[in-house]
């Protein structure tokens, strides 16, 4: 295990944009405020949703897509920066009308409504790849 203590500097709540991507309204709000490191939740609702699941065998992601109107139960991950750029790390469970649930690595969908909060770091974590995963992870 690879760990280092952080200190918090910043905490922030935003309203997603209708009609925008939740990743990328995340990503934006990180460039906006220059933030290289910070964890966040969020919770709402999507109009579809592509979630990605890692194949450990294939050592690759496999997306699945869906077109229909999702609640976004829970939404965590964390920000770092990847290629010199922030990457919002987004997983979610995600909720049909039926109550069935669906999880994964959330890699796009398009904000119905979206709260979030973010904690900043005051240190920059950024992304490196891993050999034993074949992924680019933080620390």
């Amino acid at each position: 295990m690879d760990y280092r203590e952080v200190a918090g500097e910043q905490e922030f709540v935003a309203r997603l944009g209708h009609g925008a991507d939740w990743r990328e309204e995340i990503e934006s709000l990180a460039d906006d405020e220059d933030v290289d490191a910070a964890w966040f939740i969020a919770m709402g609702a999507v109009q579809d949703a592509e979630v990605w699941f890692y194949d450990q065998d294939e050592t690759e992601y496999r997306e699945v897509r869906f077109d229909e109107p999702l609640e976004v139960a829970s939404c965590v991950g964390n920000v770092s920066l990847l290629d010199g750029e922030p990457f919002a790390h987004t997983h979610a469970v995600l909720s049909r009308r039926s109550g069935q649930a669906v999880a994964g690595h959330l890699d796009s969908a398009t904000v119905f409504a979206g709260e979030l909060y973010m904690r900043t770091f005051e240190e920059p974590l950024v992304r490196e790849h891993d050999e034993p995963t074949d992924l680019d992870l933080w620390l």
